[in-house]
């Protein structure tokens, strides 16, 4: 595969933002086949991420360009392509990468891969990058939509590679080696690579180490400090248990404010019947206060008729039979009467059954008289019905009559 082309001259932060600006405008417009697959309510948060990314970045600027997939399907996508500049011991490098924003963009992540040149090398056993110089850094394992963005992507990049740089420049060994006082030859001619400066004309001088020279004889500028590299590892590690743990607590977080919806909706439902049955409450109050006005009114009637019939006989033989109860109306009385004359016959057909098994009457002097018996109380029970039935009219209408007015209704 050929390596890229050299990323263009960077201009001004303020033209590089226009130009983008209207190169994106212009590109997410698109209708039709040409048109880029990103979702209609997203391409505005990708335009201002793309603007803000050459605004703090110039040296990315952003094309429309083809993507190949790893299962072999190609699209049409947005990509920032250029350097992202790190500090590595006091000199300011630009390391050659791409970020492509995939069709999801930016609910997911966008794809970042280094391109190094013909000069570079990645290093082996990166943290970050792998052999083929895709990243995988904390930021993007973290991506959170709305808040992640490219600029904060970039920004950590180049602190993650300035701490540990991850291209390298190709060396070749030295043509006149040292002199070596030793007799052993060094056991590792293999040249240790340096990181790749901004200015890629001038290439570092290489450090390398022939197979006649001894690791003794080597200049002490070869050899980085330890102390440095400990350093350097240490940071790294650190950031990448930050991330971790930021991770970690974003997800417990969120696990914690999913149980509190829980808990709020299962609160709001208590609440719902809660307040149903505080409803239901009330209105078997009201109905028992309406039951206790009937119950103090019957009270008064009771009383009242307590008070009129106190002073009468004290004794039971002082008493007329026919004058202890005095119906209260005319209804009453019928009533009265008809039940008395129902049971008086009654029992004249229990005698007479009587007498018809002791023989005291004949066979059809007992059928005669009950069956005149018979229809005189089917009379006397027809009437009884029609007085209970207007006994109770009356009793509806005049207890509607007594109901106070709060409880009319």
């Amino acid at each position: 595969m050929a390596p890229p082309p050299p990323a263009p001259p960077s201009m001004p932060s303020t033209q590089g933002a226009q130009y983008a600006q209207q190169f994106l405008t212009t590109a997410l417009s698109q209708r039709g086949p040409s048109a880029l697959p990103y979702a209609e309510d997203a391409k505005w948060l990708i335009r201002q991420h793309l603007v803000s990314l050459v605004d703090a970045f110039p040296s990315l600027h952003p094309k429309v360009t083809h993507f190949v997939h790893n299962d072999g399907r190609t699209a049409l996508l947005l990509q920032a392509e250029g350097t992202i500049p790190i500090a590595y011991q006091g000199a300011v490098y630009n390391l050659p990468a791409s970020i492509w924003l995939l069709e999801t963009y930016p609910r997911s992540p966008p794809a970042v891969f280094l391109t190094p040149t013909q000069s570079m090398l990645v290093k082996p056993h990166h943290p970050l990058v792998d052999r083929s110089g895709s990243v995988h850094s904390p930021y993007l394992l973290s991506w959170l939509f709305p808040s992640s963005n490219l600029v904060d992507l970039v920004r950590s990049l180049s602190h993650a590679f300035s701490l540990d740089p991850p291209l390298y420049s190709r060396q070749t060994p030295s043509a006149n080696p040292s002199p070596s006082p030793s007799s052993n030859p060094n056991p590792n001619p293999n040249p240790i690579p340096i990181p790749i400066p901004s200015s890629h004309s001038s290439p570092a001088p290489a450090r390398v180490f022939s197979s006649s020279s001894s690791p003794y004889a080597r200049p002490a500028a070869s050899v980085e400090d330890p102390a440095e590299v400990f350093r350097r590892n240490a940071i790294s590690k650190l950031v990448d248990t930050i991330h971790g743990d930021l991770a970690a607590l974003r997800k417990s977080r969120e696990l914690e404010v999913e149980g509190l919806f829980t808990t709020q909706a299962g609160l709001k439902q208590r609440e719902e019947e809660l307040r149903k049955g505080l409803r239901e409450m009330l209105d078997e109050k009201e109905a028992l206060e309406q039951q206790l006005q009937m119950v103090l009114m019957n009270t008064d009637v009771l009383e009242g008729w307590v008070r009129e019939n106190e002073g009468r006989g004290r004794r039971i033989g002082d008493v007329d039979v026919d004058d202890a109860f005095e119906p209260s109306d005319p209804l009453s009385k019928q009533m009265l009467q008809c039940t008395a004359a129902d049971l008086a016959v009654e029992d004249v057909i229990y005698s007479l059954d009587k007498a018809a098994q002791e023989g005291s009457i004949s066979f059809e002097m007992y059928l005669k008289n009950v069956r005149a018996l018979s229809r005189e109380q089917f009379f006397h029970r027809a009437t009884g019905a029609k007085v209970r039935a207007a006994q109770l009219q009356s009793q509806v209408t005049s207890m509607a009559a007594r109901v106070p007015p709060q409880y009319a209704s």
